[in-house]
């Protein structure tokens, strides 16, 4: 119960943080009648609500899960933020391929169905993305490509 009134004072801080940087946000005499900080005030208010309701009404004591779940998570994170920094000097599939079949090998430990699942998403969404949403991903680094 601690946790809930502890996280909910905080993210109530902050929403109310957020609101007094949305009030100060400049219109100009061109804007529509509502205005751009109609929408990050109303952002504000619903966060700050839903914090005072956790604040007030907490629920019991969370059961954390065991080490070798939260080791799992943190070497999800660590996968998916190194996946990031390598998109750009790696290109789009070989890192791709690797934090796909990481992540499925932790979702179901079969070291072939996550090779299969790494390459296959990888071509997969490359394909998708590339050529049917016309985004603009290099396939390979440049030092492969050619």
């Amino acid at each position: 119960m601690a946790s809930d009134r502890i996280f909910g004072l905080v993210m109530a801080l902050l929403a109310l943080a957020y609101i007094a940087s949305a009030v100060q946000i400049q219109t100009s005499f061109l804007s529509d009648p509502v205005g751009p900080k109609a929408f990050p005030i109303l952002i504000g208010v619903v966060a700050a609500i839903s914090s005072i309701f956790m604040v007030l009404r907490p629920d019991e004591d969370p059961e954390w899960p065991a080490m070798k779940t939260l080791g799992a998570l943190a070497v999800s994170v660590l996968v998916l933020v190194a996946y990031a920094y390598a998109l750009k000097p790696l290109g789009f599939l070989l890192p791709t391929a690797l934090a796909a079949g990481v992540l499925s090998y932790q979702i179901s430990p079969r070291p072939k169905a996550a090779v299969l699942s790494g390459a296959g998403l990888s071509a997969g969404l490359f394909v998708i993305f590339k050529y049917a949403l016309g985004l603009g991903l290099v396939a390979l680094p440049a030092a492969l490509a050619g």
